[in-house]
This record gives C-alpha cells, sequence and structure tokens, in this order.
C-alpha cells in the first residue's frame, strides 16, 4: 500500500513485519513533522491576522479637563488612571467645543464644517451647516472596515438630523459603516429612559433596571465577546460613546452615597485643590495663573442653597465615578479574551464642563404642593422625549432650583460655578474656544505598542480630535479614500499621533483652528489667537507662559495678529465655515 500525508509520500511493503515496523516508524515522524509545520504556519498566518492591533476609542460627554484622577480630580477613577499610568497623557488635546460638531470630527478627521456638522442638528442652508454628516467625508467605519476590520458602535450617535423611528436612516451608524451599533441617535435624555434608544436600526423601549451608562458598556462586551467567539483573528474598532456627565445628574444611590459631603467646602476650595494636583502631576505650569472665579458664580460662602449645590456636584461625581467603574468591565472582557495586550484604547471627552443650567432655573415644577396623578408609560413604549414629562411608572419629572438630583423623576444640571471647577484652570465653556472650552484629556494605552519607558508620560504638543481618525489610520494600516465612486472625499486634516508613543514629536504643517456659534481661534506653535462670539474682538496669547489666557497680547503684536486672522480668514472660506449662519457682524 502507500500512504501519503500532505508533506511525504511513504511506502509500506506489508510483507515484511520488521519493514513494516520501521516504515510506520517513519510515517509516525512524518506525521507530527507535517503537523508542526502546519502548526507553525497556522500561527505565523494568525500573527499576521492580528499583528495589527484592535482600536477602541471612548469619549465622555461634557466632563471638564481636570475631572478625572489622573487630571487633578478627587472623583475616584482608578481604571482611567492605571491606563494613564500604563499608557500616555496628553496636557493640550483639544475638542471642537460642542457634542456634535466633535463627534463629526472625530468619527471623519475632518473639521466638523468640512464633514456637514458646523453646529447643531438642524439644517442652516449652508454646506457647513446640514446637522448631516455629508457624503464627502468618511466615518470610522467606512475606512475601517474595507481594511478587514470589525466595527462596532455602542453610545451616543448625534450627527444627524433625523432620529425618528419610522424617518430617514441613512446616517445612522448601520448606514456608515459600522456592523452593530446599540445607542442613541439623539444627543441628549433620561439616563433611565434616553429618547431614541437603537439597536441597529430598530429603536426599543429599555429594559428592567436600566441605566444607560452600564448598557453602553453591556452591549460593548457583547460585542467583544462576539467578535472574539466568531473572528479572533480579526481585528476590530470599538466606538464608545458614553452620554456620561452630561446634564440631566442621573446617578444610582450606591454611587452618589460615596461622594456625600465631599463638595461642602465648595466650589472655591475645588478649584485651588485640583490646580495644586495638577501642578504637581506635571499637567499644568505653576506659573499658570488660575482663572479669577467666573462673575457670575457667587463666592461660596455666598451661595443660597448650599446643600442643593453640594448635591448637584456629587451627583456629578458619581457619573463620572459610574463610568469608570463601567471602563474597568470593558477592561476585563478584553482581557478576558486575551484581547488586551494588542488593543489602542484612546480615552478623551467632546467639550469641555458644561455652565447650561438646564432645568435647574425658576420654580420647582410641578408644584410641590399640589398632589399629582399618575399615568404609567405602556409597556414597550418608545421615549421620544429629550425631557420625559413622566418616568415610566407615571411619576412627573421635577425641575427647577432647589430640586435634589439622581433619581429618575429629576432633570437638573450642575451649572456653571461647578463647571467652572470642571474646567480648572482655564476660562470658559462648552460653546467657548477659550481653553475651558476646547481642552480635553487624552490618554493613550497600548501594552503591545507603548515600552515601559514611556507609561506614565506626559506629551505636552497640541494635538486634536483631527488626529485621532489619522492615528488609527496608521496603526491599522487602512487608507482614507480619495474618492468613492465619483465622489470626492475630503481629506484628512490630522496628524498621525503615533511618534507620541515612542515619546517623539511630530511634525504639522498647518495650525490648529476653531469656530462655534462664531467664537473663533487659531493655535499657530506657542501662539494662540482667540475672539469670543461673532463680533468680539480678537485676543492674543502665548499659550507656553500664558495658558489660562489671561494676559492678552494682541496690542503689543498687531502684525502677528493681522496675520493670524488672515490665515483663520482663509482657513474658514475653504472649511465652509464661511458664510456662516450667525446673525451678527464681525469687526
Amino acid at each position: 500500500m502507500h500512504v501519503e500525508c500532505d508533506c511525504f509520500a511513504v511506502p509500506v511493503d506489508s510483507g515484511s513485519p520488521d519493514r513494516l515496523l520501521r516504515c510506520l516508524a517513519r510515517l509516525l515522524v512524518a506525521v507530527l513533522m507535517c503537523g508542526a509545520w502546519m502548526q507553525a504556519t497556522s500561527t505565523a498566518t494568525a500573527a499576521e491576522k492580528t499583528d495589527r492591533p484592535n482600536l477602541v476609542v471612548i469619549m465622555a460627554d461634557d466632563m471638564g479637563f481636570s475631572d478625572i484622577g489622573c487630571y487633578g480630580s478627587e472623583i475616584q477613577t482608578p481604571n482611567l488612571d492605571r491606563l494613564a499610568g500604563q499608557g500616555v497623557r496628553f496636557t493640550q488635546f483639544y475638542n471642537t467645543a460642542r457634542c456634535c460638531p466633535t463627534r463629526a470630527s472625530l468619527l471623519t478627521g475632518l473639521y466638523p464644517h468640512q464633514a456637514g456638522v458646523g453646529h447643531m442638528m438642524e439644517d442652516r442652508g449652508l454646506d457647513g451647516y446640514r446637522g448631516n454628516l455629508n457624503r464627502h467625508c468618511r466615518t470610522f467605519g467606512e475606512v475601517l472596515r474595507p481594511a478587514g476590520y470589525s466595527t462596532y458602535m455602542s453610545g451616543k450617535w448625534h450627527v444627524t438630523r433625523h432620529v425618528a423611528a419610522e424617518g430617514p436612516k441613512f446616517n445612522w451608524p448601520l448606514q456608515r459603516g459600522f456592523d452593530r451599533f446599540f445607542g442613541t441617535i439623539h444627543g441628549a435624555g433620561s439616563f433611565f429612559d434616553p429618547n431614541s434608544l437603537t439597536d441597529g436600526n430598530t429603536q426599543i423601549p429599555p429594559g428592567d433596571d436600566f441605566y444607560y451608562t452600564d448598557a453602553i458598556v453591556d452591549h460593548a462586551i457583547t460585542f467583544v465577546d462576539d467578535h472574539h467567539a466568531a473572528t479572533p483573528q480579526k481585528p476590530f474598532f470599538l466606538y464608545v460613546a458614553f452620554t456620561c456627565p452630561h446634564w440631566p445628574m442621573h446617578a444610582r444611590p450606591h454611587d452618589i452615597a460615596k461622594y456625600k459631603g465631599r463638595y461642602d467646602g465648595g466650589w472655591d476650595l475645588l478649584r485651588e485643590e485640583r490646580q495644586a494636583r495638577m501642578v504637581q502631576q506635571g499637567l499644568i505650569d505653576k506659573n499658570w495663573q488660575l482663572t479669577p472665579r467666573d462673575r457670575s458664580a457667587p463666592a461660596w460662602d455666598e451661595a443660597p442653597l448650599q446643600e442643593w449645590h453640594a448635591r448637584r456636584m456629587e451627583v456629578y461625581a458619581a457619573m463620572i465615578d459610574c463610568m469608570d467603574q463601567n471602563i474597568g468591565r470593558l477592561l476585563a472582557a478584553l482581557e478576558k479574551n486575551g484581547q488586551s495586550e494588542n488593543t489602542v484604547i484612546f480615552f478623551l471627552a467632546d467639550n469641555g464642563g458644561c455652565a447650561e443650567e438646564f432645568g435647574s432655573n425658576g420654580a420647582i415644577k410641578p408644584d410641590p404642593s399640589k398632589p399629582v396623578e399618575l399615568i404609567p408609560m405602556q409597556a414597550g413604549q418608545l421615549q421620544t422625549q429629550m425631557v420625559p414629562s413622566r418616568t415610566r411608572d407615571g411619576r412627573p419629572l421635577r425641575t427647577g432650583r432647589g430640586v435634589m438630583p439622581g433619581p429618575a423623576d429629576t432633570f437638573v444640571a450642575y451649572g456653571l460655578p461647578w463647571a467652572n471647577a470642571s474646567n480648572t484652570p482655564f476660562r470658559r465653556y462648552k460653546h467657548w474656544v477659550h481653553e475651558g472650552g476646547i481642552s480635553s484629556p487624552l490618554i493613550i494605552h497600548w501594552p503591545a505598542g507603548i515600552r515601559p519607558a514611556q507609561h506614565g508620560q506626559l506629551h505636552h504638543q497640541p494635538s486634536h480630535l483631527i488626529d485621532i481618525m489619522a492615528t488609527c489610520v496608521d496603526l491599522a494600516g487602512a487608507e482614507y479614500p480619495t474618492k468613492i465612486d465619483d465622489q470626492p472625499i475630503t481629506p484628512l486634516q490630522g496628524v498621525s499621533l503615533k511618534p507620541a508613543l515612542a515619546g517623539q514629536t511630530w511634525e504639522r504643517a498647518a495650525p490648529l483652528f476653531w469656530e462655534h456659534e462664531g467664537n473663533r481661534a487659531i493655535r499657530q506653535g506657542d501662539w494662540k489667537l482667540v475672539a469670543q462670539g461673532a463680533s468680539g474682538p480678537w485676543e492674543l496669547y502665548n499659550i507656553a507662559s500664558d495658558r489660562t489666557e489671561l494676559n492678552n497680547l494682541a496690542a503689543e503684536n498687531p502684525t502677528r495678529v493681522e496675520e493670524m486672522a488672515q490665515q483663520w480668514e482663509d482657513w474658514a472660506t475653504a472649511a465652509q465655515v464661511k458664510p456662516w449662519p450667525y446673525n451678527q457682524r464681525r469687526k
């Protein structure tokens, strides 16, 4: 007879027992060698397939620069602190000052106006302000899926004006390159009953004991587990977009209890404490002055309703604490599946702390002295309101100055004085493009790609949301297309941050630019030109010596102001910022 394997052919003479034994021995050796070769080949193939890292982008919503422990906060964020301690932190990373423009910029690697989302989710009749991602850009999903990645998203979408269950879905995640999606299409809402809650393309009601921050990570973990079970050799991209800690201040009682009494000292003391820790950590220069308390905020000792104010910050802290706990659960899932070593994790925030007093002003409503009829929602009923009129069990939502936040039947914000503390030590808030509105933490963690010598390092070179897509394209070996069919695609605007992971610098050909609601800025080297409002005068700051923007040098440097202002104007025209839709005249 004649016995073959893929590696050898072995003749066997069955007429001689000794010869047969020798041939069988040879055959056994051949089989073992063949198996070893096949295993080595399989291992090499798997290594080749998994050499490219998984990519996980995690974003917080309405969180200030100093709101997590590794950026100076007293809030307990051990999981983010661990990522920072084993990764790298950026001290001058910027967003776009507002939620939906930031998401458009992050998702596409373009400035938000170039992607069609220069303001909010409304069509203002100008290409830069359509309130929808346009077809001249590509999302993470549309870029990484053709490169062989599975693409998943869990959380807040907020880059289309079409949010209704029965409406158009051409700009929903599954139609923009993502394989699986769970989250909300709209931008804000209750944490216990969010509007536009969606699984894939189908809107759904929340389940029992629902809390959105938990649910976002529940589904992110499901995506990771299912991916590992079905295609472990294939890299994946996961976008986790929290709504935390955006208003309303909603949190679980046990998380709130952890911070009981922590903020009884008030916002003035908190800003001083955070600044001291930030200096100690090397995040800010000790010579940068702490900005004065916002004139709209009273001194803590003179503030009425101190118990209410303290409770608002306790709930805000609890929300961030809960987010960190859930990030820990996601990290554990990656580790369980053997994915943690070669997974790049980015953590950032979409804008600075939010000074909006949404639901926090005026008299308490409904009138607490009058009886209220309970009208429960129907089983399976979809939530279509940003501010629900009632909880699912029928309680009316309470708003107004003095309503203690936390439960599902409240809808209040944490307010300007605490936002001032969140943005320590900087000026202004979400909406504005002074440092308080656009400064974000950025942590990058990648065990396989960041040497231990770089662990815990700080990188001070300015960087921006537009750089995250460029970095992912670089790490994934992907290509951002120049054209899809006959549709031209706007080129990437950012640069890869990969050199920073080795402690190196990178080159940027153009300055960084901002515009939101007429607020505008340009950052060129250490110089920043910034203006408040469409008609506000230009202010000039040297960020290296004065990042808190307290010493306006415009009068002493008119030529620099003129040159940088012209650069901004040229960019604004090219990037579809202008013509802009604001009913104001610029000086």
